[in-house]
């Protein structure tokens, strides 16, 4: 409805947060409470499998893309039925 008061409340609470972190930073005690440790673990064991994935992509295509050339092509293996086709 009022958007300046939004605004103010956004660039309020953001300011707050920034002086919140520079706070913790300058007292060098970064994590305040378990949630704190758990919300960074959680964070990068995030980064560390976006990483793994990545890196098995990378691996995946650098390496199996020379290696298909020298593997023999599948044969059928089985009966065809014939009676199937139109």
């Amino acid at each position: 409805m009022y958007p300046e008061m939004d605004q103010k409340s956004l660039q309020q609470e953001f300011e707050d947060q920034f002086n919140d972190v520079v706070s913790r930073l300058q007292s060098k005690q970064l994590f305040q409470s378990d949630w704190d440790i758990a919300s960074f673990a959680v964070f990068f064991i995030f980064i560390g499998m976006i990483l793994l994935l990545v890196i098995l992509v990378v691996i995946r295509c650098c390496c199996c893309c020379c290696c298909d050339d020298h593997k023999p092509r599948r044969r059928k293996v089985g009966v065809e039925n014939m009676a199937l086709e139109p």
